[in-house]
């Protein structure tokens, strides 16, 4: 029913809510694309359990990409039998997920060339005594 005004004029029907409209599982497609200084921020909310220590100081990120709304990242653990590596990979993606404008994540686990300690920060590596 359409809304009446005071001098019995019918008033524009309100359109429609967007973000009402759109089904909650939907992507955010109005915001940019994050830039890769996000993606770095977001990934240093992701620790490593056992060190305490977020994967970018870790040198545990190889590789970062923003292709249109997709996120891929490379990455490496410590070790190949390292037990946090699912909840290390997961919380990645977790993060990067919840950055305006993605609509996909890809975290591609590699292990070339193998992480060592030189691959720290440096500046975490003399905090840690290396």
């Amino acid at each position: 029913m359409p809304l009446v005004t005071p001098d019995d004029t019918p008033a524009p029907t309100p359109a429609p809510d967007a973000a009402a409209a759109a089904p909650s599982d939907a992507p955010a497609t109005g915001a940019p694309a994050p830039t890769l200084d996000q993606v770095r921020l977001a990934l240093r909310r992701v620790k490593d359990p056992e060190l305490n220590l977020n994967i970018v100081d870790l040198g545990l990120v190889y590789d970062m990409a923003v292709e249109e709304r997709t996120l891929r990242i490379d990455m490496s653990l410590t070790s190949p039998g390292c037990p946090s590596g699912p909840e290390i990979m997961g919380e990645a993606e977790q993060q990067l997920r919840s950055l305006p404008g993605v609509e996909d994540v890809v975290v591609n686990l590699v292990w070339s060339p193998p992480w060592s300690p030189e691959r720290i920060e440096p500046r975490v590596r003399a905090y840690l005594g290396f």
